[in-house]
């Protein structure tokens, strides 16, 4: 009896951070998105398009790092090692693994830097390409404090601790805030340093980052001399399954960074030729000046509500489906999956569809600010790949949760095997889907339609490993949750049709509320259980 109210203590203790961890997001969130409106005030431009492409190569690092393979395949063994031979096993396995992750992360950085700096010195590139070089070369060294900070994490999120994890990313955005503050200070011809400002920003940011995550660590007993030899068998098991978590885990990561990439290829700078001859034919640029831009803006928005609560939850569960999987505790882990699942449906499904409705306004009153306003064009096109984004929310958030379910049972094999096909899909319906009349809104369009894709391999493979993971239950939460949506869209379609001539703000203001009110009522109405877990402190299956 002790026993089994110990465990449900610890289920609930997992659950209920994930309220916390949300908080900070939230905050996080929002001074991202005051960051951006900063930056995005520069407009969209060939100049802008640069300093988002370079950012984006240490982003995805981030990325990989702190939401993927490094802490997916570091956090079930750590978890394992601290359980089965206490924490001082555990304190040395970090020290073992940061010691060799500095020295690879430092040679990869010198590596790239050189090989940069050659190509400037010798090829003398175009301005715009030589301003990405510029650039990139700049912010690559928060590659290595941030996939440092990302292991840091990880184990304070194994002792329980989430804050401060969810914490640093706040850091970063008062940084960059500050930044684009003295960067907008400039003459009006200065946009170009003001990039190089934001670029050397992200660089101490990510300094006074990783001192912070060090000092906490330090407080907890986890920090130890960093160490090459001997590497300890708990790291070379980390190593082994962190190598083929790289490309399941990053579907949607190095689509990302390929979309933005293969973006700016497929743009030109104003009043340069557009066109390129390729095996003998003449090929048009089809896609305009700043789309990066443009792109990187819908993606940040659809992002807003996947950061706040897919990944809030995601990082929280992770633990305790590893330490369901280390006991061997399957029917603790089918209803930890079970609910993670349900959560994020319910919460993913109505994100999602608010989005496409209310794609315009909150483009427009998020990022008109300054030249990006002045450009109808790229407000038109954020709007198009907004929209196309958010048909696959529901599917984004529920990768988070299955993806983990794998890598706490230490299987990665089968996530790999289904990116395998699904990574070169998402790049043959980029690369030719531009060509279409969607445009860059095809861009979107991909990524939505195999993040799904995945969801439904996932759903499939995992019910059948864990003998079930009460499938109707998952379906009558869908559908409760749909009906609970659909009279969310009415209400917000309502308002949108008597309210079209008004200002977006405006729009926002009631429809947001509306809208969210009208959802939840609807969903108490329809006794959907994800809404007692959510907000319910001591909530239970």
């Amino acid at each position: 009896m002790n026993d089994r109210e110990d465990k449900h203590s610890e289920h609930e203790h997992f659950f209920g951070a994930a309220r916390v961890v949300a908080g900070l997001t939230m905050l996080s969130r929002v001074l991202g998105m005051v960051r951006d409106m900063a930056i995005w005030a520069f407009g969209a431009t060939r100049a802008t398009d640069a300093f988002w492409t370079a950012f984006s190569i240490p982003n995805l690092f981030r990325r990989l790092f702190g939401e993927g393979a490094l802490s997916a395949a570091f956090v079930p063994v750590f978890t394992e090692v601290a359980e089965a031979e206490g924490w001082e096993k555990a304190r040395l396995t970090l020290a073992n693994l940061v010691g060799l992750l500095a020295i690879i992360l430092a040679g990869v950085v010198v590596l790239c830097e050189a090989g940069m700096l050659v190509w400037l010195v010798l090829f003398r590139p175009e301005w715009d390409w030589a301003l990405l070089l510029k650039l990139t070369m700049i912010v690559l060294p928060f590659m290595f404090t941030i996939c440092l900070l990302a292991l840091g994490s990880a184990a304070l999120n194994c002792k329980g601790h989430f804050a401060y994890p969810a914490f640093a990313p706040i850091l970063l955005n008062v940084f960059l805030i500050a930044a684009a503050f003295i960067a907008h200070l400039l003459p009006t011809d200065g946009d170009w340093r003001g990039l190089f400002i934001l670029s050397v920003s992200v660089v101490a940011a990510g300094i006074v980052q990783l001192v912070g995550v060090v000092w906490l660590l330090r407080s907890v007993g986890l920090v130890a001399t960093p160490r090459l030899r001997p590497v300890l068998p708990s790291v070379r098991r980390i190593a082994r399954l962190a190598l083929p978590m790289m490309i399941p885990l990053g579907v949607l990561q190095f689509s990302a960074f390929f979309d933005r990439f293969y973006a700016w290829l497929m743009s030109s700078p104003e009043g340069v030729s557009s066109s390129f001859d390729l095996f003998g034919l003449t090929i048009t640029k089809p896609l305009d000046d700043g789309v990066v831009t443009c792109l990187y803006a819908a993606n940040r928005l659809y992002q807003f509500p996947l950061g706040i609560l897919a990944i809030s939850l995601a990082t929280v569960v992770f633990p305790l489906f590893s330490r369901y999987a280390a006991r061997n505790d399957a029917p603790g882990l089918r209803k930890a999956t079970n609910q993670a699942l349900r959560m994020s449906l319910f919460m993913g499904i109505p994100a999602g569809l608010a989005l496409i409705i209310l794609a315009e306004p909150v483009i427009i009153l998020i990022c008109g600010r300054g030249k990006f306003m002045d450009n109808v064009l790229a407000v038109r096109q954020t709007t198009t790949i907004l929209r196309m984004y958010c048909l696959g929310m529901w599917a984004y958030f529920c990768n988070h949760i299955l993806l983990r379910a794998f890598f706490a049972q230490k299987d990665a094999r089968t996530p790999l095997r289904i990116a395998c096909i699904l990574v070169p899909l998402n790049m043959v319906l980029v690369i030719g889907g531009i060509f279409t009349p969607l445009k860059s809104g095809a861009i979107g369009a991909a990524t939505a339609a195999t993040s799904t894709l995945n969801a439904v391999v996932l759903v499939w493979v995992l019910h059948r490993r864990l003998g079930g993971i009460d499938g109707w239950r998952l379906l009558i939460s869908a559908l409760r949750t749909a009906v609970a949506c659909a009279v969310m869209v009415a209400v917000m379609w309502a308002i949108l049709y008597f309210a079209a001539p008004a200002e977006a703000w405006k729009i926002i203001l009631f429809c947001v509320p509306a809208g969210a009110a009208a959802f939840l009522v609807s969903a108490a109405a329809l006794r959907c259980p994800e809404l007692p877990e959510l907000l319910k402190r001591n909530s239970t299956e």
